[in-house]
């Protein structure tokens, strides 16, 4: 009796783990049909991936990133007395994005100071002629103005006048703005490139900010390049400024006041292998007050040294009726060490200066240094 109860509990402990064993791998062959069943084929992912890869070549190819930056070190020695300081001058980034083959946008914000430019441009013909340009970017006064501190010979930059007539922020009365403006601008150049041409209706206020008045500045550009290497500029401006500050060389004029401002330049630039040369006349009239001026820059390659030499001349009078006059030189040799980048010494003659308000004739010397580094 006890034998056949054993048996049974055996038979039945048997039957128990069989059936067990066949649940567990039905279960199994299940979960294997199931995973069989939701995963992806090889093929979806190599499609997902190559999607994903021409999504990032047509974004890269579109957008385009720019930056570089400058800071040196000064030594000034005028009227008895030494100053020496390091200094960042600029710290730029900026992006440009192709929207389409005519339609592209630009966004430039400079560390050093504040956002500089942002505009969009619109090319309505299918070649060169007539492109449209609406937003915040650099006016077309005079021929300086509208190129890169990476590309001037002078740590300074600039020179007087175009730095005072173009706003680029020696002229008190307009404020620091960077040579630039907001504003709707038409402009263009022939299939064959000789002849190139801007007209900008601006505010007239300078860089994030509104209009002082109600009325336009109207600023024309011509450039006409009648043999390889030789660019002439003709460049004016009509319109009424809304002074921000008084200024010494138009005392006449109060904060909040409106004014005629009217500029005009005429310049030529000049490439080749053996030197590279720029200058220009500028004349400017705000209120009653007269400013004129011109300069000449140029650079001389060392052969295949990598270095130039340069040099520039530069007289401005800011106000002619008060003989507010300086004779400005610069001298110096520049090594470039990467493309775009270089390494800069030179020194710098002012005849006049400004100091504590006032106008002085007397000797500035300088020695200016800067390292710039640019990336595309």
């Amino acid at each position: 009796m006890k034998r056949n109860k054993m048996c049974a509990l055996m038979v039945a402990c048997a039957l128990s783990i069989g059936g067990a064993t066949a649940q567990t791998a039905a279960s199994n062959d299940t979960t294997a049909a199931e995973s069989t069943q939701t995963a992806a084929p090889p093929e979806k992912f190599a499609t997902a991936k190559k999607k994903l890869d021409d999504f990032s070549k047509e974004l890269t190819s579109r957008i385009k990133l720019h930056g570089y930056a400058q800071g040196g070190y000064t030594y000034t020695h005028r009227g008895g007395t030494d100053a020496n300081t390091f200094d960042i001058k600029r710290v730029l980034f900026w992006a440009d994005a192709r929207i389409t083959d005519r339609w592209s946008f630009l966004f430039m914000h400079d560390f050093s100071s504040v956002v500089q430019e942002y505009y969009t441009d619109f090319r309505i013909t299918k070649d060169k002629w007539l492109t449209v340009r609406f937003g915040q970017f650099k006016n077309g006064l005079s021929y300086e103005n509208k190129l890169s501190p990476t590309s001037m010979e002078a740590i300074d930059v600039y020179s007087e006048g175009a730095t005072y007539l173009s706003g680029c922020g020696s002229d008190p009365l307009y404020g620091v703005q960077y040579g630039r403006d907001l504003g709707l601008a038409l402009f263009g150049e022939l299939p064959n490139g000789m002849l190139a041409y801007e007209f900008e209706v601006m505010n007239g206020q300078g860089i994030n900010r509104k209009d002082g008045n109600n009325d336009k500045d109207f600023i024309g550009r011509l450039e006409f390049r009648p043999v390889k290497g030789l660019n002439i500029v003709a460049t004016g401006q009509i319109g009424w400024g809304h002074a921000v500050n008084t200024s010494l060389y138009n005392p006449s004029i109060a904060v909040g006041d409106n004014y005629k401002r009217d500029r005009w330049t005429a310049g030529f630039d000049y490439k080749s292998k053996v030197f590279n040369a720029h200058g220009e006349y500028l004349e400017g009239r705000d209120g009653g007050v007269t400013s004129r001026g011109g300069y000449v820059t140029f650079n001389v390659p060392l052969g295949n040294t990598n270095c130039d030499l340069v040099g520039s001349y530069d007289y401005f009078d800011f106000n002619t009726d008060l003989g507010m006059d300086q004779h400005k030189a610069i001298g110096g040799i520049q090594y470039w060490f990467y493309k775009k980048c270089r390494v800069q010494l030179q020194y710098v003659y002012k005849s006049a200066y400004v100091d504590g308000g006032q106008f002085i004739h007397g000797d500035s010397h300088a020695v200016m240094c800067q390292m710039q580094v640019r990336f595309n």
